[in-house]
């Protein structure tokens, strides 16, 4: 108790990580207040109906940062701006030009692709935007479907998904952590009393065995989250000096490169699920089509949703792809290997320059492999249990869970690897 109380004196005391903390606390609260600001014309009874029927929506919430459940002017959440990053990202893979932004101009190029990816979320947030105004319409959440009231809510959808990926962004650049993650961490964690109290309200003894089912799934989910994310693969390294007079290697001390076997976190499981919403929306959005063939289309779609199983390979699938995307994007063997020989050191046994950046790509595809397995194991747990166990809720409280653990545990080493640095200075 009192190593935590100490240490929670050292965070608040150390003044960039307490204007951090104080900023991410300021966008929480901003977003909270925005997320209970609801679109002109929603009627809230048909809402939860409508919520309560499919699990996609459950998902859609989740995604969104809790904007969904009360329909609020972020009812889209970062989704757009999610959905936009992927197609960066695959795109980095495809042309030549992105790659080299990504890869070869360092921050400035960064800073160019940030600027591609918004431009793409306008376009991608106002098709999300029509396509869920009009379901929505249809099952009288929102006033009738006219052209006026598509266009007023539309616009505040809009903006309301630009305002909150600008938030998000500031999170990253002056909070701790990823703001993309932090948005729907604390939608989830908003969530958390009402559910509480859903449970404490419709309490059964009967349903005991189910919930202690429950605590122990929720324990061995988070067991294996901090054992992915905690992982590592050490790579030796050897920094070398010279003597004044001679030039003769002396006093050469050892380290060691930690590669992680999950450096993607869990924005592979974020990106799987937002590709996974799409056929599901679409579905819900084609099933009331008079057009023979939009109708067959969404009952095909929904079907798919439906299908635990196919459904589950899918999502494991995507998962193990993006860990592989971000992690080619995030990892630089390259720049990592000219900043050894820079700074006068060496792996041993292997040659500086382009065998080192070989031989460390290398490694980081091999435990990227087993970490994306296991990662995609993890994120279809919740739905394998709930295929089991017959209980909708443990596949989106056990997603809930996998990305809330994720989060805090990457703002619990963002804020260890700060504190560290600052110490030698």
């Amino acid at each position: 108790m009192a190593s935590s109380i100490n240490t929670f004196e050292k965070i608040f005391k150390n003044k960039t990580i307490r204007k951090q903390i104080l900023f991410v606390i300021f966008v929480l609260v901003l977003f909270r207040l925005l997320s209970n600001i609801p679109i002109p014309g929603a009627d809230p009874f048909r809402l939860s109906q409508f919520l309560d029927s499919g699990s996609f929506l459950g998902i859609f919430n989740l995604l969104s940062g809790g904007g969904l459940s009360s329909l609020s002017i972020i009812m889209l959440g970062v989704g757009p701006y999610i959905t936009s990053s992927i197609i960066m990202q695959v795109l980095s893979f495809v042309s030549p030009k992105i790659k080299s932004l990504y890869q070869e101009e360092g921050e400035i190029g960064r800073k160019k692709v940030g600027n591609y990816t918004r431009l793409l979320t306008l376009p991608l947030a106002i098709v999300q935007s029509i396509s869920l105004i009009v379901l929505l319409s249809r099952q009288g959440v929102l006033p009738e479907f006219t052209l006026i009231n598509m266009v007023i809510n539309t616009a505040v959808a809009v903006g309301g998904s630009f305002f909150l990926m600008w938030l998000a962004d500031l999170s990253t650049e002056f909070g701790i952590g990823n703001g993309m993650s932090f948005v729907i961490f604390a939608g989830i964690v908003a969530s958390i009393p009402k559910y509480v109290g859903q449970v404490a309200l419709n309490w059964n003894p009967s349903d005991a065995i189910m919930y202690i089912i429950f605590g122990i799934f929720a324990v061995l989910l988070i067991a294996g989250v901090i054992f992915i994310t905690e992982a590592e693969r050490p790579v030796p390294v050897t920094y070398a000096r010279q003597a004044q007079n001679g030039g003769r290697v002396f006093g050469a001390t050892q380290t060691y490169i930690p590669l992680r076997v999950n450096q993607a976190g869990v924005i592979p499981i974020i990106f799987a699920l937002s590709i996974l919403l799409f056929p599901q929306i679409l579905g819900s959005l084609f099933a009331g089509s008079s057009y023979a063939i939009l109708a067959k289309a969404g009952a095909l779609m929904t079907t798919f949703s439906q299908t635990t199983w196919a459904y589950s390979i899918v999502y494991f699938v995507l998962v193990v792809l993006f860990t592989y995307f971000y992690t080619a994007v995030t990892f630089d063997p390259k720049q990592i290997s000219e900043n050894l020989q820079r700074s006068g050191a060496f792996i041993p046994g292997i040659r500086p320059g382009i065998p080192t950046r070989d031989y460390l790509g290398h490694i980081v595809t091999r435990i990227t492999l087993v970490g994306s397995i296991f990662l995609g194991i993890i994120a279809v747990l919740p739905l394998i249990a709930k295929e089991i166990s017959g209980n909708q809720a443990l596949a989106i409280g056990g997603t809930a869970l996998l990305i809330v653990v994720s989060v805090v545990i990457d703002i619990i080493k963002k804020v260890e690897a700060q504190m560290s640095s600052q110490e030698y200075y």
